[in-house]
């Protein structure tokens, strides 16, 4: 037998799971095969449980540790709140808005109602529930972020946190902080500790930090005395505090009401008010606000102007705004402010006398002035004085700008390359009837047929002569061959805001009807100064916080708004307005200037646009009773028949520009003509066409019309083959009445002056740009007449002013 080793039987394969005998005799364990495809990709029970382990000690071992590291700081600034400075373009200061508005009272010194509404408004559970609202915060953080509006998701608690100890800063490492600190605020102080401090600390608007100086702000009590109606207004401001500022804003007052029910009605679900006397009680009607002299002159209005501007561009928040350490440099130049002022002074305000003149007493001016290259606003006046006449005259939108709109009307000619409508191209030699209440060819909406002032005739005339003479009945047709719409289209491209008042597209849009603000009227001349290149105005060179940090401004755009041919062309037309029309005055500048002069119905307005290459400004004068605030019509005002833009308006703007530009160099505008412009046509040769005053009379009873065309001669002169139809054809028959559309504007209302917190939006501003009666306060006093809706008798076509 061989004592080789014998070969061992071989044991059936029984799989994975069998064993093989290690040295030591014990069976091995097969290894697990690789999990393949899909498998791959779902995690194991193993790794879940791992890792929602790991996640738990992580956020709970965070939150302690976040506990532990952040503590209660001191309180913030807002003890100390700073003002905000208001800077000259050279740096000098022009104002500084606001001292600290705060007086911190006890709990017991806060009515239960006022404090009921608050928790209403603000944290319903606040005495029940913990510090924080994890619920609230994720719904809020969802919100914000999927587009329905900044959400708060914060409790009393965490309101008052921020409100003392924290900056509002819209941070993660600030919401943490919050987190934390309202944790242990509430296990440190109890709940009638916080909600004292949070009502001490909240932002009210009217620049009230406080329950207490927001009761003596908005209704002259103390907080003790506040019934449930006015606790409930006042803790409807937390949510929006300036835009539920009925006064300040009456446009918003649905909004304030809806806001204030919702209070109210959570005062009932809590047990807090009685049914009984929910249903007797009525929305309060807040007081008009106060200025402090501070405020005086023309500070209070540019501040309030210059604040709107920063809110309404998103540079600086008005929570924030109100709290102050704001450094602001505008764009105004001391030296040209001080001369609009001393302008306005002497040559309108000191020729009143408002003791023997009752129409002296209705007079108000308003201008801006803005550098065409840059869009800068460099000077504005805007009243007496802010704590005497509230309204920012420059700024205000519901005074008819007459004739100064004129020239949008050819601009837009120009810039569309349109015709007359026998097929001319329209430019300065092209010849319209310029007879009175001559109805408009081409427009379907009805009879139109404007009157000329004082219902003058002018027969056959140029396109230059209609714009010397500002001759109502060329320029209607004009608006109608180019297309209303298309003017007011331009008149938006050169500057002035969509939301203008009555700018609707009717033939009546080339007489001036809307009701755009002194600063809508020069930024869109500036447009035209600067060869059609348009540049936003700006009210705002810089910005610093706490002197150190600079807020970004919006970025300076500028475009070509209408064509350099269309802007040079219409300003060769305005030279000769200065040269040989009603904008004379003008030559007293004593460098080339181009401008327009208009009325506003019945004389309750009178306008005087202009610019050199280097200023654009507008200056008006305006009628306003200052007890109702109604449009007043300027006749026998300064001792004069009337006042027209040829007369105070043009003086102003003339002492003005020459003493702003005093010691620049003199240039001259460098034009770029529509083909044919540069020849000037002979003059109308009509009985008719004596040099006149045109929109501009300045002499003569108001109601008595002008000599110069007694026989009427002009109405019968066919137009030659450059000339629109002749009246007659298609507009009504010579039995129709005449339609001059002569309406008045309405009284604007029965309330007296406003506090200096009112105003629309810019300007009735309501600006951007506001549509409502002011960019700052005052707006019950814009409330005046609208100016231009009176009914026509037709549909589409607002009333025509009579004064052009």
């Amino acid at each position: 037998m061989s004592d080789e080793p014998q070969p061992q039987p071989q044991q059936p394969n029984r799989g994975w799971a069998s064993g093989t005998p290690d040295a030591a005799g014990k069976a091995k364990k097969a290894k697990r095969p690789k999990r393949t495809g899909w498998r791959r990709l779902i995690p194991t029970w193993r790794i879940v449980l791992s890792t929602v382990v790991i996640g738990l000690l992580l956020i709970v071992g965070g939150f302690f540790l976040g506990y532990h590291l952040v503590k209660i700081p001191a309180a913030n600034a807002l003890a100390t709140k700073q003002s905000n400075v208001y800077l000259y373009a050279d740096g000098t200061v022009l104002a500084r808005d606001g001292e600290v508005n705060r007086e911190s009272v006890g709990l017991a010194r806060i009515s239960k109602d006022a404090q009921h509404a608050v928790l209403a408004a603000e944290d319903r559970d606040f005495y029940t529930e913990s510090a924080i609202d994890p619920m609230a915060m994720v719904r809020a953080g969802w919100n914000t972020a999927t587009g329905k509006g900044k959400q708060s998701g914060s409790t009393i608690t965490q309101q008052y946190v921020k409100n003392y100890y924290l900056a509002q800063e819209q941070t993660v490492t600030r919401k943490v902080k919050e987190f934390f600190i309202a944790i242990k605020l509430d296990r440190e102080k109890s709940k009638d500790e916080i909600l004292e401090g949070y009502l001490n600390t909240s932002f009210f608007g009217r620049g009230a930090y406080g329950i207490q100086a927001a009761a003596q702000a908005y209704f002259g009590v103390d907080a003790k005395d506040l019934t449930a109606a006015q606790g409930a207004y006042l803790a409807s401001l937390l949510n929006a505090p300036s835009q539920y500022d009925v006064v300040a804003h009456p446009e918003n007052k649905p909004a304030a009401e809806a806001r204030w029910n919702y209070v109210m009605n959570g005062m009932v679900d809590k047990g807090w008010l009685s049914a009984s006397d929910r249903a007797a009680a009525k929305f309060p009607k807040p007081k008009q606000s106060t200025v402090s002299t501070n405020m005086s002159g023309q500070r209070g209005y540019v501040v309030n102007i210059v604040k709107k501007y920063l809110i309404e561009n998103g540079i600086v928040d008005e929570e924030e705004l109100g709290r102050g350490g704001y450094r602001i440099t505008t764009t105004l130049q001391k030296d040209k402010q001080d001369a609009f002022v001393k302008a306005v002074d002497d040559k309108l305000m000191s020729q009143l006398d408002k003791k023997e003149r009752t129409v002296d007493t209705y007079v108000r001016a308003g201008g801006a002035s803005v550098d065409p290259k840059t869009g800068k606003v460099v000077a504005m006046y805007n009243g007496i004085d802010y704590v005497k006449q509230y309204t920012p005259n420059a700024t205000r939108r519901d005074f008819q700008v007459g004739s100064t709109f004129k020239p949008f009307v050819f601009t837009s000619a120009v810039e569309n390359h349109s015709e007359t409508q026998s097929g001319q191209t329209i430019n300065p030699n092209t010849r319209y009837d310029g007879t009175s209440e001559r109805p408009v060819q081409g427009w379907a909406g009805g009879r139109y047929a404007p009157e000329n002032e004082d219902q003058r005739d002018y027969g056959n005339v140029t396109v230059r002569e209609a714009t010397d003479k500002s001759i109502n009945a060329v320029y209607a047709q004009m608006a109608v061959d180019v297309g209303s719409d298309k003017v007011m289209q331009t008149a938006i491209d050169l500057g002035l805001s969509k939301n203008t008042p009555e700018l609707t597209p009717s033939p009546s849009i080339a007489l001036g009807v809307a009701t755009a603000s002194p600063l809508d009227m020069a930024e869109a001349y500036a447009t035209l100064a600067n060869h059609g290149r348009h540049s936003t105005y700006t009210l705002v060179e810089k910005v610093m916080k706490d002197g150190k940090q600079e807020v970004e401004l919006p970025e300076r755009r500028e475009h070509q708004a209408v064509s350099r041919e269309a802007a040079d062309t219409t300003t060769s037309v305005l030279r000769s307005v200065v040269q040989n029309g009603t904008a004379s005055a003008a030559q007293a500048v004593g460098r080339p200037a181009a401008a327009k002069t208009g009325t506003a119905e019945e004389d309750t307005a009178a306008w005087f646009a202009g610019y050199t290459p280097d200023l654009a400004t507008v200056v008006a004068v305006m009628g306003q009773d200052p007890k109702t605030a109604a449009h007043k019509s300027l006749y026998g005002a300064m001792g004069l028949p009337r006042i027209n833009g040829g007369g105070a308006p043009a003086e102003i703007w003339s002492q003005y520009t020459r003493n702003a530009l005093k010691g620049e160099p003199v240039t001259d505008f460098d034009l770029q003509l529509q083909a044919g412009a540069d020849v000037t046509a002979p003059p109308s040769s009509d009985a008719s066409d004596e040099p006149g005053d045109g929109d501009e009379s300045g002499s003569g009873d108001p109601d008595t019309p002008s000599t110069g065309d007694e026989d009427g001669s002009g109405s019968d002169t066919p137009g030659d083959s450059g000339s629109s139809t002749p009246p007659g054809d298609s507009g009504g028959t010579e039995s129709d009445p005449p339609s001059t559309g002569g309406g008045t504007p309405g009284s604007g209302g029965p309330s007296t002056e406003p506090g200096p917190t009112g105003g629309g939006d810019s300007g009735g501003d309501s600006g951007d740009d506001s549509s409502n009666g002011g960019t700052g306060p005052g707006g019950g006093d814009t409330d005046g007449a609208g100016g231009g809706d009176t009914d026509t008798g037709f549909p589409g076509v607002p009333v025509t002013p009579r004064r052009q």
